[in-house]
Order: structure tokens, then sequence, then C-alpha cells
């Protein structure tokens, strides 16, 4: 089969569609021949040589796929060949096949077209877990999503108001903060000229957020502990802002506030599959009845891989950028 590989670390031409060996699905699992995959960043900092795929996972770029089953491993039930699946990956996404532990597998959800459910996965897996299972977003309680326009962002924006939440963002242009406000976004920061603490205190009347998703790390550490509201629960699941930071314990200690971190891809097969089971459970019903939906910025061959890492690169897109098979 054909796959993108990274021969060496670099730039987006670093990206090298080629001939590899076909996977072979094992113990519990199941081979997925892939429709699309869609890209992350996390797919970046592998290509760039700072993110190793975890031990035993395809060395390819792409942490969730659509396509069909095309075989069954030994000992897979509850799922036949043909099936149309969504897939959270370890890697080996941006490729023509891939072998996928059954219990990271989801059907796609009715009125989803299978090429988009390639935007599904990570993002949803990632929100539900993080603001939901870790952090318990509660109705009427208020999220900050920093990034709100981004793949991350646009779903935890629909989830948030799925359940009954308001909704904060922040964002870099009008346009990104316009579609945020068109999923159900209530709060509209535009980090590039104004303070997201002192809008997020004003529009909370000096409360603070319940709930904070932090895609930047270090760069808004303390700031974020200050946006907080008592009993506050800020998640960080990124870095592109650095990875050390100053963090004010007082103020901490005084909100009697909690920072988790999380990461998905090298968590173990049993986390991964009770997350799943809990995005099956909470969220393709809403998929399903049209409350949330993925939200795709624009679709792309497999083969132009670098040209989308460009652009997220570039935060040029809203939502997420879909990479199609040939």
């Amino acid at each position: 089969m054909h796959a993108i590989t990274i021969p060496e670390p670099g730039g987006p031409e670093a990206l090298v569609w080629d001939e590899v060996p076909d996977p072979v699905p094992g113990e519990g699992e199941v081979l997925v021949e892939v429709v699309a995959s869609a890209v992350n960043r996390a797919d970046i900092m592998q290509r760039q040589g700072f993110y190793d795929p975890p031990p035993g996972a395809s060395p390819y770029p792409g942490l969730e796929c659509s396509g069909r089953i095309a075989e069954l491993g030994p000992g897979v039930s509850g799922w036949a060949v043909g099936d149309e699946v969504c897939a959270l990956l370890a890697g080996g996404g941006y490729a023509r096949k891939v072998a996928v532990p059954a219990g990271q597998l989801l059907p796609v959800p009715e009125g989803v077209e299978l090429r988009q459910a390639a935007a599904l996965p990570e993002v949803v897996c990632t929100v539900w877990s993080n603001v939901f299972m870790v952090a318990h977003l509660r109705p009427a309680e208020t999220l900050l999503v920093h990034g709100g326009s981004s793949g991350i962002g646009t779903m935890a924006v629909q989830l948030a108001r799925a359940v009954g939440a308001r909704v904060a963002v922040t964002a870099g242009t009008k346009e990104k903060l316009d579609h945020c406000a068109r999923l159900g976004a209530d709060i509209l920061i535009n980090y590039r000229d104004q303070d997201f603490v002192a809008e997020i205190k004003q529009a909370t009347n000096g409360a603070g957020a319940d709930v904070i998703l932090d895609n930047m790390g270090a760069k808004y550490l303390n700031r974020n502990v200050q946006a907080l509201a008592v009993n506050g629960r800020l998640a960080i699941i990124g870095m592109q802002g650095g990875v050390k930071g100053e963090l004010d314990i007082a103020t901490l200690l005084g909100k009697r506030a909690a920072i988790s971190a999380t990461s998905l891809r090298a968590r173990p097969l049993s986390e991964k599959t009770a997350i799943v089971a809990a995005v099956r459970e909470h969220v393709w019903p809403l998929l399903t009845e049209g409350h949330v939906r993925p939200v795709v910025d624009r679709e792309l061959p497999m083969t132009q891989a670098a040209e989308a890492h460009r652009v997220v690169e570039e935060s040029g897109h809203i939502g997420k950028v879909l990479l199609v098979a040939p």
C-alpha cells in the first residue's frame, strides 16, 4: 500500500507519499481501508521530530481516520467486513490501510458523510475526556475555550452548548469569532487586542470561568488561573505557548481550583476504549440528532499532506483539514 512517510524530520516537505508494507491486524484488531484522515497538531510535531509514536504504533502520522473494515483480526466480534467506521488511532491514519484496536472504532453517525467522519474521533475523544470526564463541566457553568475556531475548539463549543453550559472563546480574527458565535459561543474574545482575563471576568460578573480548555500551556498558565472561578478547573491539552510557566500557588489555593494535563495518544488501550465507549454513549446521539456536527475547513488529497500541514501551521483554517485517500 501507500502511506505518508517521514524519512527525515523537517518542514512540510518532509512528508513523502511512498509504498510501504501492508499492515496486518493482530489480536483484537481490525484492518480499515482508509477513506480520509485529518490533520492534528500532534502530526506536525511528529513531522518535526518532537513527538514519536508510542511503542508498537504505526510510524506514519495520522491520529484518526474514517473508512471501511477490510478484515477482522483474531478475537474481534461485533463488527463485520464492509462496516463504515471512524477510528481513534495512535498513528497510521495517513495511509491507504491501518490496523486499529476494535475498542477504538466508532460507527459513522447517521447523517454524517463517511469522509467527514474522519474529523470526529480525535477531537470528540479529547473534548469529552477533558471537559466532561475530567473537568466535569455542568449545565449553567461557563466554559472558556482557547482557540475556539480550531477542530478541538469548534467541537468543544458545540458539546458544551448541547449540555446547557455557557461558552466563551478566544480567537485571532473576527471571521473566526463569528464562526464560533454561529456554533453557539456566547462570549467572543479576540486575543490579539483583548485581555481574556478581564473579558471573562466582566462577562461573568467577576466570577470567572468554571472550566478552561487550554491548548497554549506555559504562556497562558498564570492568566488562566486568574481567569478561573472559585472551584474552577483548568484542563491543559497542548503546549503551543511553551512548556515551562510560572504558577501562582496562592491564587490557586484561594480559588480551591484544580489543574489537569492530559494527552490522548499514549494512553493505554483500556483507557482509550473507555473514552471511546463514553463518546459513543453520550456524543453519538447528539450527532445523529443534528445537535453537533463535524466542522471541516477543506479536503485535500492525501498526497498533498504537505500543503495541509502548511495550512494548519499558519492557522489559516476553521475546524478540521481532511486528507482524502486516493
